[in-house]
């Protein structure tokens, strides 16, 4: 059996072990938080090195992605360097293929249309093939890693502002503590009455679950929400504000989807390759095996239904 095991410095709260199957290998896939802190998450690491398939890299990112630039988080590097044998990844694969290709078979499948719809991604640069994708089926999409990352409550409207945005921030932002941009341990708790309007503002928001329970308002009646990684308790929150629609890139294993990272690391497992020999092609090839689906689920009904 193989074994992955995400080490998050998210909540251990959120906690999760699922024994399953893919492509004919049998997996215990496991997530394990550390609360935020970032000297626990290394020395979990270490304790695990050699001796699991492959470690995700949960609740923080490697890359700051603007265009063709990327920018390494100081912070991530640190857990990334903790793994001396065994191969870690963030999610930025399933990132720039399975997200990007989601997009496009809900369109495709006639399961969701996106063209001329209003759609607020909480954070672009660190969902570069999402936002690329939203944009080629037509969407007006507002990015709003200023709003979500920064506090500054400016949106940005082009891949172009986007782009400039990250690659003006990126080396500056990519230094810093993670934590001052990103809800760690406890902080994915914690809901902030702030900045309604722009989930008001739009029909679909997107993006990293944690930067849309950031600021989640009390009533989004009618909307969806199409993210990464949803629990059992994230669905009842949602349900219980009125979200009409969920859906998540990850498919759905004993009730939740799981995180970008924690996928990725099972298809690097599989794939039995040195990470950097791994190219999008080899993760479109396993996706198309494994034929990961999108969840989506109606969680709310609308007056006119």
């Amino acid at each position: 059996m193989k074994r992955v095991v995400s080490v998050s410095l998210g909540t251990s709260k959120r906690d999760h072990a699922v024994e399953m199957e893919i492509l004919g290998e049998k997996f215990l896939i496991e997530r394990i938080g550390t609360d935020g802190d970032l000297t626990k998450a290394v020395e979990l690491i270490r304790s695990l090195d050699g001796k699991i398939d492959a470690f995700g890299m949960g609740g923080i990112d490697l890359y700051i992605t603007a265009g063709q630039k990327r920018y390494v988080f100081k912070d991530a590097l640190r857990l990334k360097e903790a793994a001396q044998k065994t191969p870690i990844v963030d999610g930025t694969g399933l990132k720039d293929t399975l997200e990007r290709r989601t997009v496009h078979y809900l369109v495709q499948q006639g399961l969701f249309n996106f063209k001329e719809k209003n759609v607020l991604l909480v954070c672009g640069v660190d969902r570069f093939g999402m936002a690329e994708a939203l944009v080629e089926e037509g969407a007006k999409v507002t990015f709003g890693d200023l709003i979500f990352g920064l506090n500054i409550p400016l949106p940005l409207k082009s891949l172009q502002t986007l782009s400039l945005a990250g690659r003006t921030l990126g080396p500056i932002v990519s230094r810093l503590p993670f934590k001052y941009f990103y809800p760690t341990g406890d902080q994915q708790n914690v809901i902030y009455g702030r900045y309604e309007k722009y989930y008001k503002m739009n029909e679909v928001i997107a993006g990293d679950f944690h930067y849309i329970k950031k600021y989640l308002p009390l009533q989004l009646k009618g909307k969806t929400i199409f993210t990464n990684t949803a629990t059992l308790a994230d669905v009842e929150l949602l349900a219980d504000r009125g979200v009409e629609y969920l859906i998540t890139t990850t498919p759905e294993f004993e009730g939740r989807s799981f995180g970008t990272n924690v996928m990725e690391a099972v298809l690097v497992a599989i794939a039995e390759k040195p990470i950097e020999a791994i190219t999008a092609q080899d993760y479109h090839y396993l996706l198309d095996l494994a034929d990961f689906r999108p969840r989506i689920e109606r969680l709310a009904k609308t007056e006119s239904a």
